[in-house]
């Protein structure tokens, strides 16, 4: 009776610790699954769209570092002939806050010009980013640009719908280190309920029709 219940016991400890290391263990796969598809503005391979993931703004619209700094990326590829197109994705959740404007806004100061910019107002999470550029905007393949924390997450969730995809890191200054260890910590559960995202694969909750890009 007693050696079951040591059984019992460390087989509870082993499925604890199981499901304690599991989003760890989970991340570091992603990661390392997605390095070698990650490049910087000079290596990148040419293809037609860059899919720009939003990120916080300002009350006064000005870009947060991380965003300029993707928005910044995203035009470098432009200009370079890398890419044709920018789909700037964001939240657009309300009047009073508007990633995917601003981004734009950097964008044609920068002298991208209007028509080669399409604006996603509906990229709430990287899992609607993903979804909407193949379902509303009809990609099959793009270039992700945002940071290198974020990569491996957007390149699992956009290949696993169905989209060819390589990652260009938009790291053109240090941060914050409070920041980055942050960001770093919060991709752990967010890698997670990316696997459970592509698990399920329910639509977005904001859709529309088409725009083929």
């Amino acid at each position: 009776m007693r050696k079951r219940i040591y059984k019992v016991i460390i087989g509870i400890v082993l499925v604890g610790a199981l499901l304690i290391s599991f989003p760890f263990m989970w991340r570091a796969w992603v990661d390392a699954n997605s390095s070698q598809n990650i490049y910087t503005v000079d290596s990148a391979p040419i293809t037609r769209v860059a899919v720009v993931f939003g990120a916080r703004i300002y009350p006064s619209g000005r870009l947060s570092a991380m965003l300029m700094d993707r928005v910044e990326t995203a035009v470098q590829l432009y200009e370079a002939g890398k890419v044709e197109k920018l789909l700037l994705s964001g939240d657009n959740s309300s009047q009073y806050y508007n990633e995917p404007g601003a981004m734009m806004a950097y964008a044609l100061q920068r002298g991208v010009p209007a028509e080669d910019i399409q604006l996603d107002y509906a990229g709430l999470r990287t899992y609607d980013t993903c979804y909407r550029a193949q379902a509303i905007f009809d990609l099959d393949a793009a270039v992700l640009v945002t940071q290198r924390f974020h990569l491996p997450r957007a390149l699992f969730t956009c290949e696993q719908l169905g989209m060819e995809v390589f990652g260009v890191a938009a790291d053109q200054r240090d941060y914050d280190p409070r920041s980055i260890a942050w960001s770093e910590m919060r991709e752990i559960p967010a890698t997670l309920m990316a696997l459970l995202d592509i698990v399920r694969r329910q639509p977005p909750t904001f859709l529309g029709e088409q725009i083929p890009l």
